[in-house]
Parts: structure tokens; sequence; C-alpha cells
């Protein structure tokens, strides 16, 4: 099936009147032709690094992150630009080389083939701008990086969030803090934007979640997963209770395009990752500009981690923060976050310290957190190590400390965790850095949009709240006067990859209506365990809601639950609606949910149960609302079924080529499926080819 995606209309049309240069132009003094061939001819250089373990692999993966192009974990071996200092580094560890012909052959086409169609553009854009030719018009908008449409430019990043600016208007604003170089010096260039989320209309403290991504220009899944991570937090608003007290009660800062002058030369095809400074390396050089993930003041040239060669792709600038982009991370950072952190390197940020910073990078599959310049542990190590394998459980990477085979210095944790005292990771997405769509869709964006959402909701204490249980489900049933919530907890959900964390048994657990446990006057009530005692490691719970006394409307029920050595873990929600009536009144509700992300494969099938039990409520009839993230809606097909019994959620269809989320709903009724307890399987069916997605979650709600 041909699929052509479009740009939506609006998104030129804001790109126009910002006097945004589209994204099928580059740079008027840049060549493309004369910088890819500073590319290849540097071919000799590349090589076919077989590793002799898979630790020194992802070691190695961390100290010469600048010289990776490609890492083969399966095979053995790593694709890198070496110099011979820097080949004489690697054997000392017992890695061999030889020449990559088969990965620079493949390497060739592909950038002549982004060479080409970035030509092409050009061309169809001077048609379309002219405009001699209608055709030629609609067809330049053609969306995304040539060759990656899953992957928004810089112009369409830019766009896209302003658009969920103008639509949530309470929810987000953009802000905007700094230029890249190439606007300083008036060679077109770009603003550096942070794009802020949170309810302006409930006050409170609110910590602050700092997300940056896209500092190294040619790691393309960077931008686009904070930006899913936006549209995910806004969509959801108001349907889904945990992305809802989320923006209520916490704030999200995502710097989506940090170096945006690089960004548009890699996405031509090369392989660019420094920013775009003309002062370093010649203003004509492929390899010029500096390193921005090595120009941070804190540490700044400390451990022999960073280039002083101006051509180096590891350069560090000429002096501490010395680029525009930098200082406007570090200026942001030093605006949201207070100093909790000591002058003397081995002073701990007190544990009631708030706020994170990720850093969102590509690729190697890993979790890392300071320090990177040692191998001594960061002083508030044992925390971060705690969160960092958390967060590995939910994307599947190796979590480890950020020190390599050699250190790395000025780099983006420097600020936030350095000088202030922030819990600051770093992620590496994926396993390459022009990552397939499909790879992209089906796993990258499903697996990290999980962390992102856990580190959205331990925000408030990093250094503690991680080392607590996860509600992992959570289902409330309710009437006129009274609901029954059941959960799952446990206190497992570690990375084993790399060491593991202790576990303990559940000892106790509660909920909350409306106020958080944080907050002044939240009132805590004690939920017991099905089997009758807290005993095991993953517990599963109940309790009873009083509603008589609630008003009318939708409450928030808060469910969290500690372990014997004391942690309190990350906070659930489940929405409560209460109204008129008694049981069986069409407005008593009885909800079960299935929060957990699956990747729909390509021309695959996923299926996911959801049990309602036998003394549920009765109900006459149920809906189900399902929310599939897919890059071609049209490929999907939902069927509901139950004890044999079937019904078409719905159809595939090949006129509708929208992407992104969205939820579908369908009634059920008790007679149609002889009853409505029991189990429920929901088939997900991707019938086409190309496209991939998710499956976000889904939902019955009994109708009494």
């Amino acid at each position: 099936m041909t699929q052509v995606r479009l740009r939506p209309l609006s998104y030129i049309i804001m790109a126009l009147t910002a006097g945004a240069v589209l994204p099928l132009e580059v740079a008027a003094h840049d060549d493309l032709n004369h910088l890819a061939a500073q590319e290849q001819a540097a071919a000799d250089t590349v090589y076919k690094v077989h590793f002799p373990n898979l630790k020194l692999a992802r070691k190695a993966a961390i100290s010469f992150h600048a010289n990776l192009l490609a890492s083969h974990y399966d095979g053995g071996y790593l694709i890198m630009e070496l110099s011979e200092s820097e080949q004489d580094k690697l054997r000392r560890f017992g890695f061999t080389f030889e020449p990559a012909t088969e990965w620079l052959a493949k390497r060739s086409e592909v950038l002549s083939t982004m060479q080409e169609m970035t030509r092409l553009r050009q061309e169809l854009r001077s048609s379309a701008v002219s405009g001699s030719d209608p055709a030629m018009a609609q067809d330049v908008m053609l969306r995304g990086i040539p060759g990656f449409e899953c992957y928004e430019t810089v112009e369409e990043t830019f766009a896209v969030a302003a658009d969920l600016v103008t639509t949530y208007p309470a929810l987000a604003s953009w802000i905007d803090v700094g230029n890249s170089w190439e606007k300083n010096q008036g060679l077109g260039g770009h603003d550096i934007r942070v794009l802020k989320l949170t309810n302006r209309n409930t006050g409170g403290e609110k910590p602050i979640l700092f997300i940056n991504s896209a500092i190294h220009a040619r790691e393309f899944t960077t931008a686009p997963l904070t930006l899913d991570f936006a549209r995910t937090l806004l969509n959801g608003y108001g349907t889904d209770a945990d992305l809802t007290w989320i923006l209520d009660h916490h704030e999200v800062h995502l710097m989506l395009q940090t170096n945006p002058d690089g960004r548009k030369k890699a996405e031509t095809g090369l392989l660019w990752r420094k920013n775009a400074n003309q002062n370093y390396c010649g203003a004509s050089s492929n390899k010029r500009g500096a390193d921005l993930n090595r120009n941070f003041t804190f540490g700044w040239n400390s451990a022999n981690g960073s280039s002083g060669s101006q051509c180096n792709d590891t350069y560090r600038g000429p002096r501490p923060g010395s680029e525009p982009e930098t200082q406007a991370i570090e200026n942001y950072v030093r605006s949201i976050f207070p100093d909790r952190r000591g002058s003397g390197r081995n002073d701990a940020a007190p544990t009631d310290t708030s706020g994170i910073h990720l850093d969102i990078h590509s690729y190697s599959e890993l979790v890392l957190w300071p320090w990177g310049d040692t191998n001594s542990a960061a002083p508030n190590g044992r925390a971060l190590q705690t969160l960092g394998r958390k967060f590995a459980w939910f994307n599947g990477y190796t979590p480890q400390q950020s020190i390599g085979l050699y250190p790395t210095d000025g780099t983006s944790d420097g600020v936030s965790y350095g000088e202030l005292g922030v819990a600051a990771y770093t992620f590496e997405l994926g396993t390459d850095f022009f990552q397939s769509c499909s790879v992209y869709d089906g796993k990258i964006k499903p697996d990290n949009l999980r962390a992102l959402i856990y580190a959205a909701k331990v925000v408030r204490t990093p250094y503690v709240t991680p080392a607590g249980p996860d509600v992992t489900s959570l289902g409330i049933s309710a009437d006129a006067t009274a609901a029954t919530l059941t959960a799952s907890v446990t206190d497992t959900r570690f990375s084993n990859r790399n060491g593991s964390e202790p576990v303990q048994t559940i000892a106790q657990a509660e909920y909350y209506i409306d106020v958080p446990p944080w907050e002044a006057g939240a009132e805590p009530v004690a939920l017991a365990t099905s089997d009758g005692g807290f005993d095991e490691r993953t517990e599963q719970l109940t309790g009873s809601i009083d509603t008589s006394g609630l008003t009318e409307g939708k409450h928030t029920v808060f469910v969290r639950a500690r372990d014997a050595a004391g942690n309190w873990g990350a906070v659930s929600a489940a929405f409560l609606e209460v109204g008129e009536g008694s049981g069986g009144g069409d407005n008593g509700q009885y909800e079960y949910a299935s929060t957990n992300p699956q990747a729909i494969p390509d021309r695959g099938t996923i299926s996911s149960q959801i049990a309602i039990p036998e003394e549920a409520p009765a109900a006459s009839s149920a809906t189900v609302s399902v929310t599939i993230d897919h890059t071609y809606q049209g490929d999907i097909r939902l069927t509901l079924a139950k004890g044999g019994r079937s019904v078409v959620v719905k159809n595939s269809s090949n006129r509708d080529n929208s992407r992104g989320s969205r939820t579908y709903t369908a009634s059920v009724s008790a007679s149609q499926f002889n009853g409505l307890s029991g189990a429920w399987t929901l088939t997900v069916q991707d019938v086409y080819t190309r496209d991939v997605g998710t499956l976000t979650g889904w939902k019955l709600t009994l109708n009494q």
C-alpha cells in the first residue's frame, strides 16, 4: 500500500509567519555536496571494531560516543571512526579492527539518497513558491526529515509546539530562552525554546522535570521522543488520571531542539554532531563547531575527557560555556532549580531535593548517571543508581554510572547535578543515529514514554520515592453511596542488567481522595490485601470508599504503598465519578483498565486482557475505550471478545491516513455477551505493511 504523508498546511503557515526557513532548505552558505564529499573522504578512518566482551563494548560506547557510528552487540562489533591514537587506546582493552567495507557502502548509499531527496525538495519548493506548478505545491508538503518521515524537522517541531500551546492554552506555554550561534551571527539560525507544561490554574509548589534533547545533531530519535511525550501528557489530560495529576501538581519543561543549527545539517543526512560555529575548524568544514556536551562550565576540561582540537568531534570550545546554546541551557536550569548541593566535590544534595534533569541522546540503549569523569560514585550515587535501575526497568536499557573506558567532562549534568544537586540522567536511545521509523514507533517510543511518565511522577522526591513499591493496576467501581477499589502493587520493578536493587515485602497501602499525600489536609485511608496479610513483594489490594459525602462529578483517588524498609513508592491515580441516584442509576460506573503499553508490529497482531470479577455490580452495558498511537491509523482493526462472542470496535480503512494518538470507543450489552463479568480480550491487528504503533491502553466501563 502506497502511503503519502503530507505536512499539515498549518505547519507551513506558522513557519512562514515566524519567518522560518522551511525544512526543505539548508543554509545558503553551505554547499551540501562539498560537506558530503568531506565525510566520504574520511572513509579510511572508519573501522569494524570487535570487542572482547559486552561490558567493555558498552563502556566504549560511552567514552567513544563521538566516534560511534553503529553498534552490533549481537554480532560482537561496533562501527567507529577512529584516529591512530584512538585505536591505540582501544587496543589496550583487547579491541581489534578491520575495514568497515560493507557499512561504508551502505552509508554512502543512504547519504546519496538523502542528499538527492533534499535537492529535489528544494526544487519542488522553488516551483511551489513561484506558483508555476500546483501539483508540486502539494508535493512540497511531504513531512519529516527526508527518508525518515516520522521525525519532525526543526521547523516542524517548533510549529507543533506552537500548535499545542494554541490547543491547550491553560496547560502549555512556549518560552524563548536564547539563540543559536547562527542566529546570533545574522546567518538565519533559530531560537532556543522551552515547551513548559503544567496546569496554570492549580497552585502550590510544583517540582520540575526538565528534559533537553538533540544536543547532538545527528541523533534523530531524541527530539521526536520529547515532542511525543508532550503530546501524550496534553492529549491525556482530563481522561487519564495519572497524566492529569502530573500536570496539576508538577511541571514538565522540554527543550526540544537544543542544537537547531546543527540539526539542520544532520537533516540532510550528514553525520553532524556539533553546533555550527564557523569560528572553529574552518567556516566551510563539516567538522566545524563545538561539542555542546563538552562545553558546560562545571568540570570543563577537568579530566582529559574532551578535545582541544577544533576539528575533533569532542571539541570542548575555547572556554567554559562559550557557546550560546550551552549558555541557554545553563541559564535556564539555574533559573528553575535552586542550589541544593554544597561547593565540595563530595557534598551530597539533601534527600528531599526535588527536580530531575534528563538529557536525551542516542544511541546504545543505556541509562547513565553521574559521575562521568571519575570511577568514584557521586555523593548521591546510591539514590541515583536506584532511580536509574527503575528507568531501565521501563525502557529495557542497561543502567550504569556514566564513566566509560575513559572519562568525559564538561557534560550537561554538570550544571544540574554537579552545581545544583538535581538528579540528572542521560538516556541513550536505540541502536542507530538514523534509526528507522519502524523501530522508533514500535519500540523506542513506547518503551521510553513509560520511563518519562515515571520520571514525571517521582520528580518531587527522586532521591527517595523510586526505592518504594509501584502501583501496577488500579480499578474503581462506584454507585451513589459507595465504591470499591482494587489495585496491584509490587516492589520488584528494577532492572537487574547491571547489579540489583534490594526488594522487600509490601507493608502498607493507602488511598487519598482529591488531596494527594504531600499536600496539607490529605487524609489517608488504609487498604487491605486480598489474601488478608502484607507478606509478599507483590500484593493485590482492596478497599471501600464512602462516596455519600462527596460532591457530584469527577474525583481523583490517589493510591500509594510502602515496603518493609519504610519506602513509600510513586503515587498512581484513578478517576471516581459520583452522581445522583442509587446503584443501578445511569451514572453509577465500574471501571477496569489496562495501562501497560504494547508495541503493535507491522502486519502483526497483539492481544490484551481485562477481567471483570463475578462480584462486580450488575450492569446492562459497558463502554470500551481503546487508545492507539500509530503512524497510519487506517491500518488498525480492533476486536473485543468474551466467551466466544466478539464485536468489532474499529475496522481498518485505507482512506484513513491519520497518524498519532486516537481513542476509539464502542458499546456492548450484557445480553450480547451473556453477562459482563469474565475475561475480555482485545485483539489489535495491523493489516497493512510499512507502519507500526502502540496500544497505549484500554478500559471497560460498566454502565449501571
